[in-house]
């Protein structure tokens, strides 16, 4: 598998890692990013630069695709030196975005009609998880497309589980994403409450971490609410987009829909921030 070269297009808070630990564990990397000097930095370690989607899958056997969007995804893929211009033929794609069903859905007929395969592969976990590579790689794909591309994604992650046909791993991001949405708004809910009964934040985190309730994500995001921390691992404004994609393939239970309000009412002046940013946006309220 390792004789097989990879193309990674997005270079972003995510792909910067994640395209890292490729090259780490030895294999051959050709990169592309609408911001040409995250790429140069990928050339000092050693791997190549395409100046367009369309050159890079001409370049390689598999190509890895990780932007922020449905939006970006149609320009990787359809823009004028997109992906699907080019003369390339049977290549593998994977789309590791957290993205719509039905752009996985549509991508993957185009990519059909050309000779590509195609996979959705989006990830849970955040950037220490990308940095340690353990990521979980949720997909959809063809089974035999799945086993083998399985080594590669095991290289960016811990775990990689199929769900089903394309389109399934996008579904099932949405879902983690979701119940990611609620626990954030439930933690920052938490320590609001204890600052208007004039409990100590930190204490009681220690309280929390040592209780049923802990998990690394309460550790991380209460850690982060205790030092006014809420530089972005995962933006309060993808959040956001993420729940109103699940809403448009069926969220309609009342936490779900009342986070995504509470989301979308605090995006305008924290949506850059870290998605626990919601604390800022919930004192001002309480």
């Amino acid at each position: 598998m390792k004789q097989q070269t990879i193309g990674w297009i997005g270079l972003g808070t995510m792909g910067n890692p994640m395209a890292n630990s490729l090259i780490k564990n030895g294999y051959q990397l050709t990169v592309y990013n609408r911001d040409l000097e995250k790429a140069k930095a990928f050339e000092e370690l050693g791997a190549a630069i395409a100046i367009s989607p369309s050159e890079l899958i001409a370049a390689v056997d598999i190509v890895i695709v990780m932007v922020t969007d449905d939006k970006a995804i149609k320009d990787i893929f359809e823009g004028d030196s997109g992906l699907l211009k080019s003369e390339a033929f049977g290549k593998t794609i994977i789309n590791m975005s957290t993205v719509s069903p039905e752009i996985s859905q549509h991508m993957n007929s185009l990519c059909t009609e050309l000779g590509h395969r195609y996979m959705d592969a989006p990830v849970s976990g955040s950037v220490k998880q990308a940095n340690e590579a353990t990521l979980i790689i949720i997909a959809g794909a063809e089974i035999s497309l799945f086993e083998s591309v399985k080594p590669v994604l095991e290289t960016i992650g811990k775990l990689a589980i199929r769900f089903g046909e394309v389109g399934a791993g996008n579904r099932v991001k949405l879902i983690v994403n979701t119940f990611l949405a609620i626990q954030a708004q439930a933690l920052a809910e938490a320590m609001c409450f204890a600052d208007d009964l004039q409990v100590d934040k930190s204490e009681l985190l220690q309280v929390l971490n040592n209780s049923a309730l802990g998990s690394p994500f309460i550790k991380i995001k209460g850690e982060a609410i205790v030092g006014q921390n809420f530089a972005p691992a995962f933006s309060l404004q993808n959040i956001v987009k993420d729940l109103r994609l699940a809403e448009e393939i069926g969220l309609n239970y009342p936490i779900g829909k009342t986070a995504l309000q509470s989301y979308e009412n605090a995006a305008a002046e924290y949506g850059k921030e870290d998605i626990i940013a919601i604390f800022s946006a919930l004192q001002k309220i309480s």
